[in-house]
């Protein structure tokens, strides 16, 4: 699993894709937080505080993280690499785990450079320093775990083709779907008492829920089976590639 990570590390950044990422994200959430008029300008707020890049990070990252993962397996299988890698004896189990955690790593790096957000916003309280950390620590957790899972989701996508831009459709629309699709079902109240269990089972119930401060159990587990059902459905998926070459 070791080899495989740092394998996964070594092709992001020996080519432009990993500092594109990177700095992509940066500049957006730079943009639409202190240049670009509108709800997510820090500036226009009047107040320090990071709730917009929390709101906007999850958008950004439905089509930033499908990017990253999409080559994952879909380059291995259009360049005849997996089935070599499945020959070897690092197991399907290993092998998913490696690429989990190499695009995974990816995302903490561009994540990491916003801590400076957090600063400049402390700076501009009065007095200095003056913002909800229990809400901001809470937020980042939320957001490392939501990273966790659209990751997660991404790997399923690209095991599923040997087309990388299949493998991103899919993940994209994947992603959308379980981050807003519930809660905008529940807003139409077509399930009547049942709206708030069809709500709950969609990622932005349980990131807001931590971006409150709150670090609930019961979102973690939630979270937590999320990227254990996607990476097992990956799992599989490569699982029965290896039966049947």
């Amino acid at each position: 699993m070791v080899a495989i990570l740092k394998k996964e590390i070594r092709s992001f950044f020996s080519s432009a894709t990993g500092y594109l990422v990177v700095g992509i994200f940066l500049v957006i959430c730079g943009l639409f937080l202190f240049v670009f008029e509108g709800p997510y300008n820090i500036l226009d707020n009047g107040f320090a505080d990071v709730g917009p890049f929390f709101e906007l990070a999850p958008w950004i990252f439905i089509f930033l993280i499908p990017a990253i993962t999409m080559k994952s397996f879909s380059e291995e299988y259009k360049q005849g690499t997996m089935e070599l890698l499945l020959t070897k004896p690092i197991g399907p189990w290993n092998l998913v785990w490696g690429k989990f955690l190499g695009a995974f790593f990816l995302s903490v790096i561009a994540i990491i450079p916003t801590f400076v957000y957090v600063f400049t916003v402390s700076q501009l309280g009065d007095p200095p320093g003056n913002f909800d950390v229990g809400a901001t620590v809470g937020s980042y957790f939320g957001l490392f775990l939501l990273a966790f899972s659209y990751t997660a989701i991404g790997l399923f996508a690209s095991a599923l083709s040997p087309n990388q831009i299949t493998g991103f459709i899919v993940a994209v629309f994947l992603c959308f779907l379980l981050f807003f699709a519930f809660e905008g079902l529940a807003g139409y109240n077509l399930f009547g008492d049942s709206a708030y269990g069809i709500e709950y089972l969609g990622i932005n119930y349980h990131y807001k829920s931590m971006s409150r401060g709150v670090i609930d159990t019961r979102d973690i587990v939630y979270f937590l089976s999320l990227i254990t059902l996607f990476l097992t459905l990956t799992f599989y998926k490569i699982q029965s590639r290896k039966s049947n070459p």
